[in-house]
């Protein structure tokens, strides 16, 4: 299982009929972090109207929240959380800052400015994927662990650090499908004198292809 969330933050800004639309957008790793985020750039911006909001969590973009903010209902949290979504992020929390320049958007307009600011943020924002994957530690021979690193590496396993003491621990970050064929990797180099020791699995942020 695989998903895409953001690799920095990112900030972005609009001016739509004399009203000013900032925009941010980071990463969060849960619902507290969203709201701090939140928290933060309403005391960045005290003088703004609304700080309307909308953030995205979990694998399949299981957790989903937006805040309209006093804007009129529907027309701010709404389709900025919708521009989220369609944008295929999640563990991602969006600002809408708005500054406004004395000129009524109605519904209409409201709806079209939060969703495109947000769609302009996801736009500019450099993407990290993330996977679940199982930590696996090979502890092997000093001559033995070159040529499980190098195999590994040219069957594209990710080598996740190694530690060196008597004997080379290599740690290794697998997909569930790779855990059988890279435990054979291991016994046939080694002759059968290390043993994959699996642990947990856990989402991680993945490599560029």
């Amino acid at each position: 299982m695989e998903y895409e969330t953001i690799a920095a933050a990112v900030d972005a800004e609009q001016e739509i009929s004399r009203s000013r639309f900032l925009t941010r957008l980071e990463r969060v790793s849960d619902e507290g972090a969203a709201r701090s985020v939140i928290a933060r750039v309403r005391a960045e911006h005290p003088r703004a109207r609304h700080h309307c909001s909308a953030f995205v969590l979990e694998p399949g973009a299981r957790v989903q929240r937006s805040n309209d903010d006093g804007e009129p209902s529907g027309t701010a949290g709404a389709p900025m959380l919708d521009a989220l979504v369609s944008a295929g992020l999640s563990d991602v929390v969006a600002v809408v800052t708005r500054y406004f320049g004395g000129v009524l958007l109605g519904a209409g307009g409201l709806t079209r400015a939060y969703r495109s600011s947000v769609a302009e943020a996801t736009r500019l924002a450099t993407r990290q994927r993330r996977g679940l994957r199982v930590g696996v530690a090979v502890t092997s021979a000093y001559d033995v662990a070159p040529q499980i690193e190098a195999e590994a590496r040219r069957r594209g396993y990710a080598l996740d650090g190694a530690d060196y003491g008597e004997r080379v621990t290599q740690r290794y970050l697998l997909a569930e499908n790779e855990l059988r064929p890279f435990a054979a990797l291991v016994a046939e180099l080694s002759g059968g004198s290390a043993q994959p020791e699996t642990g947990a699995a856990a989402f991680v942020d993945l490599p560029a292809a």
